[in-house]
């Protein structure tokens, strides 16, 4: 008798937020700066997609390091089509993406 083997599905893991910094960083931005450069009156408000899901701040982080929320939280992003704001959301940032 065989045993059939199965396909395990990888686990999408989230970036550490050191690696969010390093990769900030690498782009000439700090978390106190971008949020400065967004408007924010609070320079440690973009500290909060670190810890729990804030699409704006995600966009605006992922936007700065050229990658798409997604990439760097897809345990919040994977279910996005059950989701009609993500999906808008998804959608406004596409666009700008491509009108810039």
């Amino acid at each position: 008798m065989t045993k059939q083997r199965t396909a395990k599905k990888t686990a999408l893991k989230d970036w550490h937020r050191a690696d969010i910094k390093a990769a900030l960083e690498k782009a000439g931005w700090s978390l106190r700066r971008l949020a400065k450069h967004h408007g924010y009156s609070s320079p440690t408000t973009l500290t909060i997609p670190l810890m729990r899901p804030w699409p704006k701040g995600e966009r605006i982080i992922a936007s700065a390091i050229g990658r798409s929320p997604a990439e760097i939280w897809p345990s919040r992003y994977i279910e996005k089509y059950s989701d009609p704001i993500r999906i808008a959301s998804e959608k406004a940032l596409e666009q700008e993406a491509v009108c810039a």
